[in-house]
């Protein structure tokens, strides 16, 4: 027998199972790949076997938690598998003092526990994500967009002081900047020895420098004051560099707080700089437009 409040831990449990076993089943059938989808289908299998196991100490029927569902099969479309995937095995509802409790009702408790801690994650770095197979271009990409552009708009914004002259400059600068990237990406790639394609290479590191340029000119094509545009374009950095930073240290397991600070700390120093290289030239040449 199971009392009460193991009971409430125990029914916790099996609705966690039933709806991974749900969220897993749903992103089989959305996996395009067939060796994702049989990963995927696995997983699902072990899921359910969990679910009926906590069933029969239960003796209840429980159902999935369909807002969970939804949530991470659209965080799985619009940012890919690795990432839902992973996302969802650092959100597990039991916390470790529950796993340890749960321990003492059976000896196969434990090895449910570690199936979730271990085995899951084995089948989930099988994955061979597109996305994240061309992640380097992406960075590069992000990278250069930042620092680069952060610091031009800085610079023209100082020595220029008209927002709809500093975001066409700044257009016309990034969008030159991004077809270079692309095509110096796409050269870079070409004489590596790695499977990767040399066209979606380029196409990965110029679309997302495309993609964050319009981003950071949007302020200076939107309003008037050039200080608060300058404002937003940092805001706008920080705001970049936390979501990508995120996505990169959930999907690879790496230290989010380290290359956050290292990618702020470049592009925010960059800016710096260039903000005092744009007082200067203004002073210098006694440029007022």
């Amino acid at each position: 027998m199971v009392d009460s409040a193991l009971k409430a831990k125990v029914l916790l449990a099996q609705k966690n199972e039933i709806t991974e076993r749900l969220i897993y089943s749903k992103l089989s059938s959305l996996a395009k790949d067939k060796q994702q989808a049989q990963i995927l289908d696995k997983i699902s299998g072990e899921e359910l076997k969990h679910y009926e196991f906590f069933k029969t100490l239960t003796n209840l029927d429980v159902k999935p938690n369909r807002l969970k569902i939804s949530f991470f099969v659209f965080i799985a479309k619009v940012f890919g598998l690795t990432f839902g995937l992973k996302l969802l095995e650092k959100g597990e509802d039991l916390a470790q003092d529950d796993y340890e409790q749960l321990q003492s009702i059976s000896s196969e408790v434990e090895q449910i526990i570690q199936d979730e801690k271990t085995h899951e994650n084995q089948l989930i770095d099988l994955i061979d994500e597109d996305r994240l197979k061309y992640v380097s271009s992406i960075v590069l990409g992000l990278n250069d967009a930042m620092v680069e552009l952060t610091g031009a708009l800085v610079g023209f914004s100082l020595a220029l002081q008209n927002t709809r002259l500093v975001g066409i400059v700044g257009l016309i600068t990034g969008i030159a900047a991004s077809l270079s990237m692309a095509a110096s990406e796409y050269l870079s790639t070409r004489h590596e020895k790695t499977d990767k394609s040399p066209l979606k290479a380029s196409i990965y590191t110029g679309l997302t420098y495309i993609g964050t340029v319009v981003i950071l000119i949007l302020p200076y094509l939107l309003l008037e004051n050039i200080y608060l545009c300058l404002s937003l374009v940092i805001v706008f950095v920080l705001l970049i560099i936390s979501v990508f930073t995120y996505y990169i240290s959930v999907a690879k397991e790496l230290d989010f707080r380290k290359r956050f600070l290292e990618m702020a700390g470049i592009s925010v120093g960059v800016a710096a700089i260039n903000f005092v290289i744009g007082l200067v030239i203004r002073h210098t040449f006694g440029i007022e437009v």
